[in-house]
């Protein structure tokens, strides 16, 4: 059924008020994302834009989720640009997380954002929230490739996962929706953790007393990440 055009017009209004926080951060900081300084930004009052936002923390969520989609389609991108050149599995997960890293690198305020922004226990406790689901997207791009080679070429995994961490990571994977063993994601998940950490220190600029260029030492972690996986590790295109 085709929209209102009061729908229209109400969707139109929420992704400008958006794209003023979005600005306000990328431009002033985030402590200049407040609900008065938005409202100003797209000219309304503060009362009003509680119409659209119920407060703050709805309208961070919502931009979170903006920037997650925005990174995992950069990331899709990449791998699915590889994919139509027949690039194996190892160059399609390697595209991915470089074009990961280049778009936090390309907008660091809004990676900064996205690993920084408190998450309130009313979202952790909703999974379906607008926030958790553009995440879990995002966490997808990795895990469906990690998928599809465990399918075709699996690679070592531990038998003996902690009773607690096997459990934990069993939710996890029921929620995410990939069907892979939890020593699996074991597994991927110690490399995504090495491979986002380090990113996210490289954005937030917690590396600059040691290193000037990060990217030899992301490449690094890639190689090493592809060596557990079992795959072939491509050198970044000349």
């Amino acid at each position: 059924m085709p929209s209102s055009r009061r729908d229209r017009l109400r969707q139109e209004t929420l992704a400008e008020i958006r794209e003023a926080a979005r600005t306000l951060l990328t431009t002033r900081g985030p402590a200049a994302v407040t609900i008065n300084a938005v409202a100003r930004e797209v000219g309304m009052s503060g009362p009003a834009l509680y119409h659209y936002f119920s407060g703050h923390d709805d309208l961070v969520q919502a931009v979170t989720a903006d920037f997650f989609a925005e990174l995992a389609a950069e990331m899709r991108a990449a791998r699915d640009a590889r994919a139509r050149t027949g690039g194996s599995i190892s160059a399609r997960l390697l595209a991915a997380c470089r074009a990961m890293r280049g778009w936090a690198i390309a907008h660091p305020a809004e990676f900064g954002w996205i690993f920084t922004s408190p998450v309130p226990a009313a979202v952790t406790r909703s999974p379906d929230s607008a926030r958790n689901l553009a995440g879990r997207d995002f966490e997808r791009v990795f895990q469906e490739e990690i998928a599809t080679l465990w399918e075709t070429n699996p690679f070592p995994v531990p038998d003996d996962v902690p009773p607690a961490v096997r459990e934990q990571l069993r939710v996890y994977v029921d929620r995410l929706g990939v069907k892979v063993p939890v020593e699996v994601v074991y597994v991927t998940t110690s490399c995504w953790i090495r491979l986002y950490g380090l990113l996210c220190m490289e954005v937030l600029n917690q590396l600059d007393y040691i290193y000037t260029d990060v990217e030899p030492i992301y490449e690094e972690c890639l190689q090493e990440m592809a060596g557990m996986l079992g795959l072939d590790y491509e050198p970044p295109p000349a």
